[in-house]
């Protein structure tokens, strides 16, 4: 039987966000360590997303909207405006800084936002690789298209289709929409699963997901849609061995990370071309 995961409400620079994972009961869900909902929330002229630059090591990000649009810069020199549909995939390896704003465009003007941000944990061996970015536009993605039920591959593969998006452990990422009464089986039944509902309803391994409600998927736990909607479904192979998280942090290594402090704390992490006169300041909670 599939189980309910319960998200949580945090804070992120004036944006409420549903916290799935990591999870009380589940930390990961293949190589997925964090997955956040941010919105759907709406904003007045002059308000918005303002997430300070702030690093990264060992991990992956994934943003995907369905709503709004953010602007990415990082210390990598990327300076650029991410829409609904569209995957901007970030690699920290070894240590990157970005931010998560607004262009003037968006910013000036009434605007809503509504997106996933996931972390994805690099494995052991490629911890420290150098940091990468990768922008996919949506035209790029694969989408099957069969019966009511569209499916578009974010990330990694799926139902016979590979993404363009470069990952470094076996996994999936898709965005489906279906009319009522379809049933949808459940993408790479060896491999982990979650599903989280965007819209609508969907009955699922004998339990019902209404909006903003996560489960965990068995491996005959196929998708039948109570109503016209829209799920993501993520995961992958399994990790045997969990990194540490803490703050912005993923490593195997606890040592790892308190140098990461340490070296955030001391200013030997890189700028952002034209983002230098702020940051988000390191924590004072110290790992367990």
């Amino acid at each position: 039987m599939a189980k309910h995961l319960k998200a949580t409400e945090h804070d992120i620079g004036g944006l409420f966000v549903k916290r799935v994972l990591p999870h009380i009961e589940k930390k990961m869900v293949g190589p997925f360590i964090f997955l956040d909902h941010m919105g759907p929330s709406s904003f007045e002229s002059g308000q918005g997303i303002n997430v300070r630059p702030h690093p990264h090591i060992g991990l992956s990000t994934l943003t995907y909207l369905f709503d709004g649009a953010i602007l990415h810069r990082d210390s990598l020199g990327n300076n650029l405006e991410i829409q609904p549909g569209d995957v901007n995939w970030m690699t920290a390896g070894k240590g990157i800084v970005h931010s998560e704003r607004e262009s003037f465009e968006t910013r000036s003007r009434p605007h809503s936002i509504n997106g996933l941000q996931c972390w994805i944990a690099l494995p052991e061996e490629l911890a420290e690789i150098e940091p990468s970015f990768i922008h996919i536009k949506k035209e790029q993605l694969p989408v099957s298209i069969y019966e009511d039920v569209m499916i578009r591959l974010i990330a990694g593969e799926a139902y016979e289709m590979s993404s363009p998006v470069k990952t470094y452990s076996p996994l999936f990422y898709l965005d489906i929409t279906a009319d009522k009464g379809s049933l949808v089986e459940r993408p790479n039944r060896h491999q982990e699963a979650a599903i989280y509902c965007i819209s609508g309803s969907v009955e699922v391994g004998g339990i019902n997901l209404e909006p903003n409600q996560c489960a965990l998927l068995e491996p005959n736990d196929d998708i039948i849609f109570a109503s016209c909607g829209r799920v993501v479904v993520l995961g992958g192979e399994k990790y045997e061995k969990a990194p540490h998280v803490h703050w912005n942090f993923v490593s195997f290594s606890r040592e790892r990370i308190q140098q990461a402090r340490e070296d955030w704390s001391e200013g030997r992490f890189p700028t952002i071309p034209g983002d230098r006169k702020e940051h988000i300041p390191l924590p004072e909670r110290k790992p367990k």
